[in-house]
């Protein structure tokens, strides 16, 4: 699929675009049970920073999983297929660079929130030109925690981030305010719709409020062409990232 003339223009003015009934419910069917056998065949076999739990030592909060695409080729072809790969180089005017494949989950009551953040402080590129996708694959509400945007915020450049002290996202916007509150539009989703935001766009989520409903979504990074990465910044990050993690027994 690839994007009209206009949702290429909401995209660009607002900094995300919400497209619903992007998969059928036979196709979020299939996404989850290829997360199921992922997690059940996959995941024993890769080092602990490539899974994410709300509580280690219990296997029913996993929370998020990464570079699904490195590690599966179910997720290699999602990621390379016609399904994503057209429409982000359609909104983002390029051709793309499938980066990765994530699995996020808030768990029933314990799901923590999501810090504002922009996904561009950790993709460290230049020109920061890059897309997220985000597919829900359960019903998201304010309960559960949805998906809150600040349209054109990926106008006004890079706020300041800093260390969050959540898990899976280690850096948020420090000086978020009711100001930034005000202007967030929340985004209630089905299970098959599909979220796009831009690289700079501010977002974040609340924790998972309900006690029996889990929250769960793909999300598929794809970088523009003519963006280049700070290799070594990267991989410094990375390697910090991983002691702290150890250090707090979180992986």
């Amino acid at each position: 699929m690839t994007a009209t003339a206009e949702q290429v223009q909401e995209f660009q003015q607002t900094g995300f675009i919400v497209l619903p009934g992007f998969l059928c419910a036979t196709q979020v069917a299939e996404m989850l049970e290829q997360v199921q056998r992922f997690v059940t065949d996959v995941i024993p076999t890769l080092a602990p920073e490539e899974a994410f739990y709300e509580d280690k030592s219990d296997l029913a909060t996993l929370k998020q999983i990464h570079r699904m695409c490195e590690h599966d080729s179910f997720f290699a072809k999602q990621m390379s297929g016609e399904r994503f790969r057209p429409l982000a180089e359609s909104l983002l005017q390029s051709d793309v660079v499938a980066k990765n494949m994530q699995y996020f989950n808030k768990p029933p009551s314990i799901g923590k929130s999501t810090p504002p953040h922009q996904d561009g402080y950790y993709f460290m590129l230049d020109p920061n030109e890059a897309l997220t996708m985000w597919l829900a694959l359960d019903h998201v509400d304010e309960e559960n925690g949805c998906v809150r945007y600040i349209p054109g915020s990926h106008l006004r450049g890079m706020r300041s981030h800093g260390k969050s002290g959540t898990l899976g996202f280690s850096q948020g916007i420090q000086d978020y305010s009711s100001e930034d509150t005000q202007q967030e539009a929340a985004i209630h989703a089905e299970p098959g719709d599909l979220l796009v935001h831009h690289s700079m766009t501010i977002h974040r989520a609340n924790g998972n409020q309900s006690n029996s409903r889990h929250r769960r979504a793909m999300g598929m990074v794809y970088y523009s062409a003519q963006a280049k990465v700070d290799s070594a910044q990267v991989e410094r990050y990375q390697q910090s990232l991983v002691e702290e993690l150890t250090a707090d027994n979180k992986i």
